[in-house]
């Protein structure tokens, strides 16, 4: 991880630089080693555009993606999005071509897209994961759910964020129970009882905190790695 990112740790855990020592899992989910006192402690980044983001949780998992609402080149909307429907669910395709405009389907395969993303990323499982186990359903974009393998799981919450006209970003929070084998075992405490979940994923997540890079600089105080 880079010098930025191990100072994005240090400043959230609020812990002396010299004890942040990040590796990484065969998928390449990177995690914080040798940390007993935030045992859970696990975050994810994503960058599109202009955009880099981070989260991170002390309990439960976590995953972030952005995307970029970008207009295909050189093919229609429904052309684009077809190369993309093996990944995709038939209630989830339904709910796509049936948004409305061009524009409309187009921002609405990237709310299921990043969504399926955030998931996966949390989870620690590498790019062979089937996307199609997934499908997300939802209230107007609110109270959304997630089905895999076509059951209904209640341990994990999602949210979707507009950055800008342009961009958007989800993020994913579950049980640490559903971490793939090499990313559990870097985890103490896996077996979450259900009182912490419950509290845990009740936390509503609040929005974004926006910096540039000079005040990004500025406040975490940049030491090389």
């Amino acid at each position: 991880m880079t010098g930025s990112g191990r100072s994005l740790v240090r400043h959230v855990l609020r812990i002396p630089f010299r004890q942040i020592n990040i590796c990484r899992t065969p998928e390449g989910k990177p995690y914080l080693s040798n940390c007993s006192t935030f045992p859970n402690f696990n975050f994810n980044t994503s960058h599109q555009g202009d955009y880099v983001g981070i989260a991170s949780e002390l309990l439960c998992l976590v995953g972030l993606d952005i995307v970029s609402v970008s207009k295909p080149q050189g093919e229609t909307t429904t052309e684009f999005i077809s190369n993309f429907s093996s990944y995709l669910t038939d209630h989830e395709w339904d709910c796509i071509v049936r948004a409305g405009t061009p524009s409309e389907v187009l921002t609405e395969f990237y709310r299921h897209w990043c969504l399926k993303e955030a998931f996966v990323k949390a989870i620690g499982a590498g790019i062979g994961f089937e996307l199609r186990r997934l499908e997300f359903h939802h209230e107007h974009w609110t109270n959304i759910s997630i089905h895999v393998d076509g059951e209904l799981s209640k341990k994990w919450r999602f949210w979707i964020f507009k950055l800008d006209e342009m961009h958007l970003a989800s993020i994913a929070k579950g049980h640490p129970e559903d971490a793939v084998s090499s990313y559990k075992k870097t985890l103490s405490n896996a077996n979450v009882v259900e009182e912490q979940l419950h509290s845990t994923l009740g936390s509503p997540v609040e929005a974004f905190t926006f910096w540039t890079v000079e005040q990004l600089t500025q406040s975490l105080e940049y030491h090389p790695a």
